[in-house]
């Protein structure tokens, strides 16, 4: 079964549901977790870095910009580790042996690289739910994760998600059935 468990978190409702998931499955297979948090532009909420074409006409305009950022993403990442914190103690309360990490970078290939050098057997990661042109120039997580893993990926869907599969589904079944 599953002893090493990497759950790759943000703060969205998504990071809620994966960490129930990641939760409830340790709890059965009385595995580890490893709780992840990616620092990284794609995440909804991160601070954007601020364009710096104003500088040739006012040069201290360039210096407020960086300041500024500077304190958004160090808010930023102050919140991951809070919420890191939180998942930990509730995981270790549950009896769920857990630790975590913070890090920044390109999400599918550090959630790889971490699974690949701390062991995991499992990865859990959430699906935001991109596809068509958003998925081909923003890229999904998910999808970079399951062709790159070197080990098993089980991807979280919102209920939504589902419930407009099925919806899809059976319209197209009954549109079927008509013709």
């Amino acid at each position: 079964m599953f002893h090493k468990i990497l759950a790759a978190l943000d703060a969205s409702e998504m990071g809620n549901l994966v960490f129930e998931q990641a939760l409830g499955l340790a709890k059965k297979t009385e595995a580890s977790l490893m709780l992840l948090h990616v620092l990284s532009a794609e995440e909804e909420g991160s601070p954007y870095m601020p364009m710096l074409s104003s500088v040739d006409c006012y040069p201290g305009l360039g210096a407020q910009n960086l300041e500024f950022y500077q304190k958004q993403w160090d808010a930023y990442e102050t919140e991951g580790l809070k919420m890191l914190r939180l998942r930990a103690t509730e995981a270790l309360s549950a009896g769920v042996n857990a630790e975590f990490t913070q890090n920044i970078g390109s999400p599918g290939r550090i959630i790889c690289d971490l699974a690949r050098s701390w062991g995991a057997d499992l990865i859990i990661v959430g699906r935001r739910g991109r596809s068509g042109l958003t998925e081909f120039l923003l890229g999904s997580v998910s999808n970079y994760v399951l062709h790159h893993a070197a080990c098993s990926v089980f991807v979280v869907h919102r209920q939504a998600d589902i419930k407009d599969t099925e919806v899809q589904t059976q319209t197209s079944a009954q549109v079927a059935t008509t013709n």
